[in-house]
């Protein structure tokens, strides 16, 4: 069920609140170009600004807009258990068919502290998680042992969105686990790499903007099609370059906006891009003949 290109999907806000029509657009958008599974409340889609009321909401009218057309894997992880649970339980009543759980940030737990974490959150609900490494945003890595010592004593520990940059720390994630635990690229520029390699697809920011193209080379790929997987590759590595140029999800919102896809509206401490910045983020979507 989760595999090839899964959007991690931007919260569209207008005049301060979530722009709900904008999302049921965005939704359609992404569903009628090959996207596999929407993943709402990420990282890319400013969870850590939204009150507790928009998480719930923006994750129901997730599912409620992929009315079954595709699963929706929420984003509910937290650096505390028990509101991680909470977050994660409202989420599969709401109809989610998995949960994304991020590593617990800022209080930086150890090895043995993340495997009670998810541990914890695995025995209190019952839906399946796939567990998110960043230790760029979290402080701390999930090594691969951690991974499968997870993946062996919680059934429901399905996979691991993983966005380390290291394909050495993957292939020893794939070595470890059982087969069928779930390796997905949480890099744009590490897709092909990753599939490579025995990953499944990309929960993805730039398929926020270019769906179809990031479902091609996943299918493409899982066709044997390596030559066109390439080329898109390579199509592709420019234009996200500019996604990361700032802090996700500042150029993709700001390209959005440019797209007139949503509002390009951020919350605090998100801000703007800077002008230089910006110029090249517009270079890159002529490039792409996106505006």
């Amino acid at each position: 069920m989760f595999k090839g290109s899964m959007v991690a999907l931007v919260t569209p806000f207008k005049n301060g609140k979530v722009d709900e029509k904008a999302l049921r657009e965005l939704v359609e958008f992404q569903i009628k170009n090959g996207t596999t599974a929407l993943v709402p409340c990420g990282t890319t889609g400013e969870s850590a600004t939204l009150s507790y009321e928009e998480h719930d909401r923006v994750i129901e009218l997730s599912v409620q807009f992929a009315a079954g057309r595709v699963p929706v894997i929420a984003g509910t992880g937290a650096n505390s258990t028990e509101e991680a649970i909470a977050l994660t339980e409202h989420a599969r009543k709401a109809g989610a068919k998995a949960s994304l759980q991020v590593s617990p940030y800022y209080n930086r737990p150890t090895q043995k502290g993340l495997y009670l974490h998810f541990k914890a959150i695995a025995e209190a609900v019952d839906i399946p998680l796939i567990l998110y490494n960043i230790a760029s945003r979290t402080g701390v890595n999930i090594e691969p042992e951690t991974f499968a010592r997870l993946a062996r004593d919680c059934n429901n520990i399905i996979g691991v969105k993983e966005a380390s940059g290291s394909l050495e720390q993957m292939a020893k994630i794939k070595k470890l686990c059982p087969k069928e635990f779930l390796l997905i690229s949480g890099d744009d520029a590490l897709t092909l790499p990753v599939m490579a390699i025995g990953g499944t697809g990309i929960i993805s920011v730039v398929a926020n903007i270019i769906p179809r193209d990031v479902a091609d080379i996943c299918a493409a790929f899982e066709k044997g099609d390596i030559r066109k997987a390439q080329e898109l590759h390579y199509k592709m590595l420019p234009l996200v370059k500019a996604m990361f140029i700032e802090t996700n999800p500042i150029p993709v919102k700001t390209a959005m906006g440019l797209m007139k896809m949503c509002e390009p509206s951020l919350r605090l401490p998100m801000c703007e891009m800077e002008p230089a910045n910006r110029e090249k983020l517009v270079k890159e979507l002529k490039e792409y003949k996106l505006i």
